[in-house]
């Protein structure tokens, strides 16, 4: 009996000093943070402004400190493989010089230019336009429905964010496509499903009346028409509904 009694004791000593809380190692965190900042360096820039040009046609401007501090304290932008937008953007802490709505659209806006930078600036140019163009379509056709607000102004500029990551996602090589098959049926089904939409609305609005609202219901097919000639595979078709389905959720 004794024996057993000072066999458990061995073994609940050892068991406690297995289950102390590992010291915390401060320098090695330090040394990986670093490590972080020097890879990130050559995202540098030495211009004491650096202006960015969107596909939209606006313009951030950055001091280059500010810019630079920007490379070291948002590694997420540098990710292997990167979050979405709104995940990166949400991960933020709220000490974050990002918090404002102007502030998240800037935000937005160094992720598309800093994963740009990854993806190739040209070499996918025509597809980059061509997603910031369905989602600006989506964007326009749901701030006409809502008579506008602050929310879809904000979106112009955070569409380059999402267009950036969907780049990522592109399959980059045909062979890496697995749905081949004819997607016009779809397409169909979701195009409609937008004139649908439209019709619908047209009901409980009442801000127009007579020929305003004739020349409304056509501005806003018209928009559907941009945007199915934009759908060219099934690639594009998912993301417009992927876009859509996300952003877009009114009752």
């Amino acid at each position: 009996m004794k024996k057993a009694i000072s066999i458990l004791i061995i073994l609940t000593s050892l068991l406690s000093c297995n289950n102390q809380p590992k010291e915390f190692d401060k320098t090695v965190v330090d040394t990986e943070i670093k490590t972080k900042k020097v890879s990130n360096s050559k995202y540098y820039t030495e211009l004491d402004t650096i202006i960015i040009v969107i596909e939209i046609g606006d313009t951030f401007k950055f001091s280059k400190e500010s810019f630079n501090n920007i490379v070291d304290n948002h590694p997420e932008f540098f990710e292997k493989y990167p979050n979405n937008p709104d995940q990166a953007y949400f991960n933020l802490n709220e000490s974050e010089e990002f918090l404002s709505e102007v502030g998240q659209d800037a935000y937005y806006v160094l992720y598309a230019y800093f994963l740009k930078q990854r993806n190739g600036v040209k070499e996918f140019a025509q597809e980059r336009q061509k997603l910031i163009d369905i989602y600006s379509n989506i964007n326009s056709l749901f701030g006409h429905f809502e008579y506008g607000g602050t929310y879809f102004g904000h979106q112009n500029r955070r569409i380059l964010g999402y267009a950036e990551y969907s780049i990522y996602l592109l399959p980059k090589n045909k062979n890496h496509i697995s749905k081949t098959y004819d997607i016009s049926k779809q397409k169909e089904l979701y195009i409609n499903s937008l004139r649908q939409l439209i019709a619908d609305e047209s009901k409980i609005d009442f801000e127009t009346f007579g020929e305003e609202k004739t020349e409304r219901t056509k501005k806003l097919n018209t928009i559907v028409d941009e945007l199915s000639n934009l759908i060219t595979s099934n690639f594009y078709l998912r993301r417009a509904q992927e876009f859509h389905y996300s952003h877009y959720e009114y009752y």
